[in-house]
């Protein structure tokens, strides 16, 4: 990995800090002292940089690693606000708890539906089972994706309280990502603005 190369700090280092900035509700100077802790001396500032340059990078590795996912998918999508405007947050979750992915909408509708579930297929595969609520956006986007030869091996299901997963964590979810979604924070996450 040549992203490293002239760098004071080795690689493990700056991933660490970067790391705990974006994983964790940490400033700077926090991580800077926990690295200090360690032994470490680095400076705020140049925490600051590391983010900025390699934040963006850190989470595409993420989501690479994370190509393995569970047999059980819970989908779900969540009204926040995101620097003053309305927004739709869908979120895929396994049956651990551990998120798929997520994605940033304008619109609630089959469209923005559809894109998502067709991004989580093609980038993990057909889950055994689907468990989503009875949002008509998602209903249609299934059929549709079914229609188009995706999630034929698919069960899905609509039943309330399967879908209590997903549900309990998204409240969790939206106050992360009213954090993540700050100006403080512009490389760490993509805000996708399509719609």
């Amino acid at each position: 990995m040549g992203y490293f190369k002239g760098k004071q700090f080795k690689k493990d280092i700056i991933l660490v800090a970067v790391g705990y900035y974006c994983r964790f509700s940490l400033s700077y100077r926090d991580v800077s002292e926990i690295l200090k802790e360690r032994g470490v001396s680095v400076h705020p500032t140049t925490i600051m940089r590391w983010v900025h340059e390699y934040g963006n990078l850190i989470y595409q590795m993420w989501k690479k690693k994370q190509k393995f996912a569970h047999h059980t998918w819970h989908l779900d999508e969540t009204y926040i606000k995101v620097k003053g405007e309305g927004c739709y947050l869908y979120r895929a979750i396994d049956s651990d708890g551990h998120t798929l992915d997520i994605q940033l909408r304008k619109k609630r509708n089959h469209q923005a539906a559809y894109a998502f579930m067709r991004r989580l297929v093609k980038r993990f595969g057909e889950p055994a089972v689907l468990i989503t609520d009875q949002a008509p956006a998602l209903l249609c986007a299934f059929k549709k994706l079914k229609k188009n030869g995706f999630y034929t091996n698919t069960k899905h299901c609509t039943v309330k309280y399967l879908n209590n997963l997903i549900e309990q964590s998204s409240t969790c979810q939206t106050a992360l990502c009213q954090i993540f979604w700050l100006p403080k924070y512009p490389s760490c996450f993509s805000y996708d603005k399509r719609d």
